[in-house]
């Protein structure tokens, strides 16, 4: 079984501001974006047991109600025009 990288997820939700997470729940951006997918079409939410938020030092488990939330962005580097958007 490969390693899981860490990703970073920018969550867009209706209103208000964006949320960043970095996860190493996955094994690359395919595989997130597939669950990611799958979850909101079945309109559950997202669990999360090793993530951090905007570059804490600790990992956290997060859960995210995907209802909310009209667009993400994946990707292994930070940047605003990088990653694959669902």
């Amino acid at each position: 079984m490969p390693e899981n990288v860490e990703l970073i997820m920018r969550f867009h939700p209706v209103g208000g501001e964006d949320v960043s997470v970095l996860s190493e729940d996955f094994g690359g951006e395919k595989e997130a974006l597939e669950t990611i997918a799958h979850l909101m079409d079945e309109r559950r939410s997202l669990l999360l047991t090793r993530a951090r938020y905007d570059r804490e030092a600790g990992e956290n488990g997060v859960v995210v109600n995907l209802a909310n939330v009209v667009s993400v962005r994946v990707s292994m580097k930070d940047s605003a025009t990088t990653g694959q958007y669902l």
